[in-house]
């Protein structure tokens, strides 16, 4: 996923994505660190701008993809819900899962920038969309809390990718 991201940021920013990678990396390590994109707000603002991202543009963007929890986050606990629907002998429909799917990413939006934030503000569609009972979204809650800082990392490498690409929009502009 993180190389995905700044493959597609490097195709549009025409740039190396593989230096863009490495000159976010010190964004990546807090954020295994926190497991809070909004700790990790002022090392991505640096880490983007040495991309050679605007400032100005930086200081917009950064901080509210930082509130926007869509990549890492939304990706973790789609497979976490669906590990635990298989290890637990539940139907995997994917109608279901699709509706799951869009509505966490709109739920996404709105889940605080804090450790284990993001879990917490999906646990209505696990337990209404998805059927878990209170045994099962104390597992997923669990799981997610413990590799929390992957996701966040992958959010906040997310949000520099985001801003190389708004950047290049902003520039033809």
């Amino acid at each position: 996923m993180l190389l995905l991201q700044f493959t597609i940021a490097g195709i549009v920013s025409k740039r190396n994505p593989f230096r863009l990678l490495a000159t976010m990396l010190s964004a990546y390590v807090t954020a295994l660190g926190t497991s809070s994109s909004a700790a990790t707000i002022p090392v991505t603002l640096r880490s983007a701008v040495k991309t050679g991202v605007n400032p100005a543009v930086a200081n917009f963007v950064i901080p509210l993809c930082a509130t926007i929890h869509l990549s890492g986050s939304t990706i973790k606990i789609t497979g976490l819900a669906l590990a635990m629907m298989m290890l637990s002998g539940m139907p995997v429909d994917n109608g279901v899962m699709a509706g799951f799917i869009f509505m966490l990413g709109i739920t996404m939006v709105a889940a605080p920038g804090v450790p284990g934030g993001a879990i917490m503000a999906a646990l209505g569609l696990i337990s209404g969309m998805l059927g878990f009972n209170a045994e099962m979204q104390g597992f997923v809650i669990a799981i997610y809390i413990a590799l929390d800082c992957f996701g966040t990392a992958g959010n906040v490498t997310g949000d520099g990718a985001i801003t190389m690409i708004v950047d290049r929009i902003a520039r033809k502009e």
